[in-house]
Formats: C-alpha cells, sequence, structure tokens
C-alpha cells in the first residue's frame, strides 16, 4: 500500500479500513456534554434573565444587567469600521439577497382530478433566532447569512443571539453587519444559555419558531435538546472540506484550500481525493512550504495532523463514490470535466466547480448560504436558505363533482381502518349533493 507519512497531511491509498475512519472524521459527540446542557436548559426555563446573567458571568466574565444591544449602537457601528469592510459587507449582502430571493417558491393549484382543485400555499415563520458565534473569531458574515434570507422569506421578526466581549459589549463589525442586514434586535447572550432563552423564552429574550446558525458543541447539544420545542436547521459539527481533483488540478490552489478549512478549528477535516499520485505529492510539498506562513498556523497544523487527508484513489468515478458517502460540507470538484463530475453528486452541502472557485467565495461573496450540515449530514440536509423560514400548507376545495368523485375512495378506505365518523362526515356531503341533484 501506498503511504506517506512524513507531511503535515498523510498521503494513504484508498482502502476500506481508512473509509471507515474517514467516514467518522471529525464528529464531535453532543451525548458529552448532553446532562451539562440540559441542567443550563433546565435553570433559563425556570430562572430566566437571572439565570442568563449567572451563565454570563460564569462562561464570558461579563456582569450584565441588561441584554440587549441599543439600537444607537448599532446604527454608531458603521462609523467605527473601515470604509472598506462596510463596502465589502454591502456587496456580500446584495449577493445573498439576490441568490436567497430566488429560492422563494411559488403558490399553486391543481385539478387532481374531476371537481378536486388541490395546492400549496406559502407563509412565513413568525419569529426567528439567529445564533452568532463569537469563540475563536468574529464572525460578521454569520449576520448576513442568517438574517438576509430570513428577512427575505418574510419573517416578522428576526432577533440574534452573540456573546459578548470582555468589556460587555458587541464587536462593531457584529453590529455593522447587523445593520446592513436590517437587524435591530440583537442580545449579549451566548452558548447553550442563548439556544434555551430563545426556545422558551426569557423576560428579556422572546420565544422564537426556529433557531439557525453555528455554534460550538454546547450550541449543538442545545439545539438538538430543543428540538420539538422549537425548529432548528440542523445539528452542525466542525467544518470540512472535500476535494476531488484530477491531474489538471492546481496543487497551490488545494493546498490553500485545504489549509483554509483547517484554520477553522483544530477538529476541522480537510480531504483531498485524487487520481494522480504525482498530485498528490506536490499538494502535500506545498502545504509543507506554506504553513510556515499562515497566521493561524498553530490551528492548521492541529487540524490536518488529525483529520487531514490525501487519498490517491484509481478513478474519478471511486472518488465521486466516495464523496457521497462521505456527503461533504464543502465540495470542491477541480477536474478536466467537473460539470461531468457533479452530475454523479447526490450529497454535499455547498458545491464549488473548477480550479478557480475556493469555498471562500460561498463563505463571503458569492451569495450562498455558507450554513451547512456537517458531519455526513448532507445525506438527509440541504444548507439554509430561504425555504428555511417558510411553511407551505397544502390547500384543497371540492366540488360538487369532486365529493362525488371521491366518495368510494374516502368511505372505503375509511371504513376500512375503523374510522367511521371519517367516512359519514363524507357520505352526509355525498348524499347532499345527490339530492341537490
Amino acid at each position: 500500500m501506498y503511504k506517506n507519512g512524513s507531511g503535515t497531511v498523510e498521503i494513504i491509498n484508498f482502502n476500506d479500513n481508512e473509509k471507515s475512519k474517514l467516514l467518522k472524521r471529525s464528529q464531535l459527540d453532543a451525548v458529552d456534554v448532553i446532562s451539562t446542557v440540559q441542567d443550563i436548559i433546565n435553570d433559563v426555563r425556570a430562572r430566566r434573565d437571572d439565570s442568563l446573567r449567572y451563565y454570563t458571568e460564569k462562561f464570558d466574565r461579563v456582569k450584565l444587567e441588561n441584554f440587549q444591544v441599543k439600537k444607537e449602537e448599532i446604527e454608531k457601528s458603521l462609523l467605527n469600521v473601515d470604509d472598506n469592510i462596510i463596502k465589502a459587507l454591502k456587496k456580500a449582502a446584495s449577493n445573498i439577497e439576490k441568490f436567497h430571493r430566488a429560492q422563494i417558491p411559488s403558490e399553486w393549484s391543481i385539478e387532481v382530478d374531476g371537481g378536486i382543485n388541490a395546492g400549496q400555499i406559502v407563509r412565513p415563520l413568525e419569529k426567528v433566532g439567529c445564533y452568532i458565534p463569537g469563540g475563536r473569531a468574529v464572525y460578521p458574515s454569520t449576520i448576513l447569512m442568517t438574517t438576509i434570507p430570513a428577512k427575505i422569506a418574510g419573517v416578522s421578526r428576526v432577533i440574534c443571539c452573540t456573546p459578548p466581549q470582555p468589556n460587555g459589549k458587541v464587536s462593531d463589525i457584529i453590529l455593522a453587519a447587523a445593520h446592513i442586514a436590517g437587524i435591530d434586535e440583537i442580545y449579549m447572550v451566548g452558548g447553550a444559555q442563548a439556544i434555551a432563552a430563545m426556545a422558551y423564552g426569557t423576560d428579556s429574550i422572546p420565544k422564537v419558531d426556529k433557531i439557525v446558525g453555528p455554534g460550538n458543541i454546547f450550541v449543538t447539544a442545545a439545539k438538538k435538546l430543543v428540538y420539538g420545542e422549537v425548529d432548528i436547521d440542523f445539528p452542525a459539527g466542525p467544518s470540512e472540506v472535500l476535494i476531488i481533483a484530477d491531474e489538471t488540478a492546481n496543487p497551490d490552489y488545494i493546498a490553500l484550500d485545504l489549509m483554509a478549512q483547517a484554520e477553522h478549528d483544530p477538529n476541522a477535516a480537510s480531504v483531498l481525493v485524487t487520481t494522480s499520485k504525482r498530485l498528490a505529492e506536490t499538494v502535500s510539498a506545498e502545504i509543507d512550504d506554506k504553513i510556515h506562513n499562515m497566521k493561524r498556523e498553530e490551528i492548521i497544523r492541529e487540524s490536518l495532523n488529525k483529520y487531514g487527508k490525501i487519498i490517491v484513489v484509481d478513478s474519478i468515478d471511486t472518488a465521486s463514490k466516495f464523496s457521497n458517502e462521505y456527503a461533504p460540507e464543502h465540495l470542491l470538484i477541480m477536474t478536466e470535466d467537473p460539470e461531468g463530475v457533479l452530475k454523479d453528486i447526490t450529497n454535499a452541502g455547498s458545491i464549488f466547480l473548477g480550479n478557480l472557485t475556493p469555498v471562500a467565495a460561498g463563505d463571503y461573496g458569492s451569495g450562498t448560504n455558507h450554513v451547512l450540515p456537517t458531519s455526513g449530514c448532507a445525506r438527509m440536509y440541504s444548507g439554509l436558505s430561504a425555504e428555511s423560514f417558510l411553511k407551505k400548507p397544502t390547500v384543497q376545495r371540492l366540488s360538487k363533482d369532486g365529493i362525488l368523485n371521491l366518495k368510494d375512495v374516502v368511505v372505503s378506505l375509511a371504513e376500512y381502518e375503523g374510522l367511521y365518523a371519517h367516512a359519514e362526515s363524507f357520505k352526509k356531503r355525498a348524499l347532499d349533493v345527490e339530492k341537490m341533484d
């Protein structure tokens, strides 16, 4: 078996044993913190704002009397952020709005059968809570990605919760992003306690219908525990990328893409699957050469050592099949014919085609959403979208012909299932219609 363990990222040949390890990847097990998080949730439900003050002081080392950021502070934040950053945020917001506006589905109605009209209407959720992390870095882009689609969907009240800084404030860049997105309801609460507050409501923070946004293992565990009381987007784990590449791919770009993903978190997973042994070795060498110049070198190195892999496979078909099993959050297809490979892809959070399309494009500016399913959840979830904030009730109306047309179907099946009142409710109408004729 070909194996090179001398570089920062190990190069291996594809086999069932390695595949099993890769599929498990950096999945954080929320079970380890479930008990602690449940206690926090219970306490927030019981003591409301007093509980939030306690946990904010305990975990964030900040004493707060009031959690909501004043509207004037949000408006003033624009003056404290570099003009180039404001321009970038506005351009990103514009692209996000354009993309997500196209996702709004149309209402429709069809005649299913004679006299039977059925269709679907579209209605927004009323209140949504967006969680904005504040741990290793500040993420103004997440404000845009979570709130703009909700606003486009027509959600009437969108709130944000984010941990306070040591000075008891929220950074100007977060507030500026919120202002650009049209959000003026921001609360300085983080962690599991923020999720509990939005799920059940407190004296200061309203109960919402859905909670979205990424977070650490405590936030993820809390979202799982409150699911059912409110809706959530999906459980989220460490960030991840999988790259499918052939000999035509640019090794310099791939090395940077793998390190870009790794700098998120020591538990991030960065994987290259390639048909070219030469490309694999070149990418490995490029990483070793570049990693010393990276500002987040320590995090990148730990992440790549733990969950970084370069895999050599016998064909692009093998790479595509593995990708579908892996169901990556981010999938880069860097081959001679990326659109051709795309036809075989069924499971991925967001897909990037060609040498010139890095994950960073989707993270910040292309308009697609960067709140995406991880840990294989792309097998059953899509990323956050405008549709994430919509309900689609069905509507139907029967005419006289419709009642008579469905009589035998409904009555027969209802009586067979022992639901005789169901059958009678239909038979009575059918009888009245028959009398009219």
